[in-house]
């Protein structure tokens, strides 16, 4: 699941959705569809930007290309956030530092694994909700 996922309602991502960089209100930012719905990229997922994709004003003015590969890292920390986009530049952006009201389009989903190794990289971040 994505890291926004785990309070508000989601679906997986489907190729050619619009998707729009939304705050969500629960400390993290991330992609919605059309009616607010989260939409969950599995990693590998290529994302094309309408404009360069750019950080939230508070963390500055940097801005990146417009295509971008979904990733998560630090998998194993359930205490931060792991969704981010990876630029052809190399550069890495958490997705929760991204502005909001950027809107993106899914080019294509990951290849289904063949190896172990594929199918760690595609392995989403997952923790339980916490009842309350």
């Amino acid at each position: 699941m994505c890291d926004y996922s785990i309070h508000v309602a989601s679906r997986p991502a489907q190729v050619g959705d619009r998707l729009e960089t939304k705050n969500f209100g629960t400390g993290t930012i991330g992609f919605c569809g059309g009616g607010g719905l989260a939409i969950c990229l599995l990693p590998g997922t290529e994302v094309a930007f309408d404009e360069s994709a750019r950080l939230h004003p508070y963390l500055g003015l940097e801005t990146f290309d417009n295509v971008a590969i979904f990733r998560q890292v630090d998998k194993d920390n359930p205490y931060q956030h792991h969704d981010c986009l990876e630029f052809p530049d190399g550069r890495v952006a958490l997705l929760a530092s991204l502005d909001a009201c950027q809107w993106a389009t899914v080019l294509q989903l990951p290849a289904a694994p063949q190896s172990d190794v594929e199918r760690e990289e595609q392995r989403r971040a997952e923790y339980a909700r916490y009842a309350g």
